[in-house]
Parts: structure tokens; C-alpha cells; sequence
């Protein structure tokens, strides 16, 4: 019997209407990721690969097409069951990491949690410590976020998108704003979460970046050019230690 893919795609198409004007973005896409996938989307600044991201994170919706997130239809959820599914089962890594400057590293990884009072104030502080610890800052968790460096922030960011248990991290251009070692030391962090069974879906233009996932999707004027698996995975660990 065939498993029902975590995410999935038939024919999706995303258009922007400005007046009487259509800006045409994505064309088609037939798209399976599984549960517990490491899949990198990379293609060119205005390729499509970030308007397909914030569709299949709910941060926008198709023109045609279908979406389907664990074999459910998307196109007839009310605005409360896309706000649970925003809360609970998707969280996102950006490149600007969009921490609270004069907060603590605990804070700032606490925030998601704060907008779920049906979890208790123990559990919460549990969750935080472990995130914390998942990306090895458990000795930085008091410090202010703006007295880490750049790839420490980063990490913050990845902490904070695991407390609340998410089913997927979509990561944008993670290692965008980081020096190289720093980059690779967040993709260590990433392909270490998805060791441990998380699904990632990570966006980016750099090759070198997208050849530390399983799965390389390349996209061209909003387009799937090509879908393969990466016979050539880097491990960014490995490649951190040599640095």
C-alpha cells in the first residue's frame, strides 16, 4: 500500500494580480515529500522557490491546483484550522533570524510557546532547555541574543522552531547572512535534526548549501527543472571539524 506523503502537490500554479496585470510565479507543480525527508528547493533570486515554500507553510495560497498536507486538502480550511496548523505542525528558520536583541537566548526560544497557554509553564520550560540543548547553546541559554555571534543566532532561531514540535522546519536561506564556517556549523545542526527523524525542507541558491540535504529539487522560471536524490550528501560535520 502506498504511504500518504506528508506534503503534496498536484498541478499548483501561483499567480499575482496587480489591477488587470497577472504575474505569472509557479506553473504546475507535482511535488511528494515524505515524513522525515531532508529536501533542498534551490534555483535563482525570482526562480519561484521561495513563493512554493510559503505555500507549503501556509504562509500563502495557490491560484490552481491542489495542495494536500497529510493526504487532507488544503483549500477548504476555515482561518482557525490554518492557525493551528501555523502554531503546531510548521515552523521556519530565516536568513535575517528575526531574534529579540536585548532578550536572552531561554526567551527568545520560550516565544513561540507563550502564544500556547494549554501547555504548562513546567512543560514550556522543559521544551525550551531541550531545543536549547538539541543545537548545543545550553551554556549561552542566559546570555542576550545580541552578544552571540552570527551562526549562534542562527542556531537560536533553529531552537526556537523546534519547541513548539512541528511535523516540518522550513528553512529560507539559513546560512545566507554567515560566514562559511558558521554556515556549515547550521547545516551540521540541521542534518543532525533530521538524523533524528525531523523533516526538512530547506530553500537556498547556493549549490554547496543545498548538497548537504537528501534531496535536491531544482526550480526555473517556477518550473521543476529537476528532482533527484543527492548521491553525494555532504556530511556538515565532517566538513565543519576540518575547518
Amino acid at each position: 500500500m502506498t504511504s500518504i506523503p506528508l506534503i503534496e502537490t498536484r498541478t499548483l500554479s501561483k499567480s499575482y494580480f496587480n489591477e488587470d496585470v497577472e504575474t505569472a510565479v509557479l506553473f504546475d507543480i507535482d511535488l511528494r515529500i515524505e515524513q522525515g525527508e531532508f529536501v533542498a528547493i534551490m534555483g535563482p533570486s525570482g526562480s519561484g522557490k521561495s513563493t512554493l515554500m510559503h505555500i507549503l507553510g501556509f504562509l500563502d495560497t495557490p491560484t490552481s491546483g491542489a495542495y494536500l498536507f497529510k493526504g487532507k486538502p488544503t483549500v477548504d480550511l476555515d482561518d482557525d484550522a490554518l492557525a493551528r496548523i501555523r502554531a503546531l505542525s510548521v515552523s521556519f528558520v530565516f536568513q535575517s533570524f528575526n531574534l529579540l536583541p536585548r532578550t536572552t537566548v531561554f526567551e527568545n526560544v520560550m516565544l513561540p510557546l507563550l502564544y500556547h497557554p494549554s501547555i504548562p509553564e513546567r512543560e514550556r520550560e522543559e521544551r525550551v532547555k531541550h531545543a536549547i540543548e538539541m543545537v548545543g547553546l545550553t551554556d549561552r541559554s542566559g546570555h542576550l541574543s545580541n552578544q552571540l555571534s552570527g551562526g549562534q543566532q542562527q542556531r537560536v532561531a533553529i531552537a526556537r522552531s523546534l519547541v513548539t514540535e512541528p511535523e516540518v522546519i522550513f528553512a529560507d536561506e539559513p546560512t545566507g547572512n554567515l560566514d562559511s564556517a558558521s554556515g556549515v556549523a547550521v547545516m551540521a545542526t540541521l542534518q543532525e535534526l533530521h538524523r533524528l527523524g525531523h523533516t526538512i525542507i530547506l530553500v537556498t541558491h547556493e549549490q554547496t548549501t543545498a548538497e548537504f540535504a537528501q534531496r535536491i529539487i531544482h526550480i526555473h522560471d517556477g518550473r521543476i527543472h529537476s528532482d533527484t536524490r543527492n548521491a553525494r550528501q555532504k556530511s556538515a560535520a565532517q566538513v565543519h571539524a576540518l575547518k
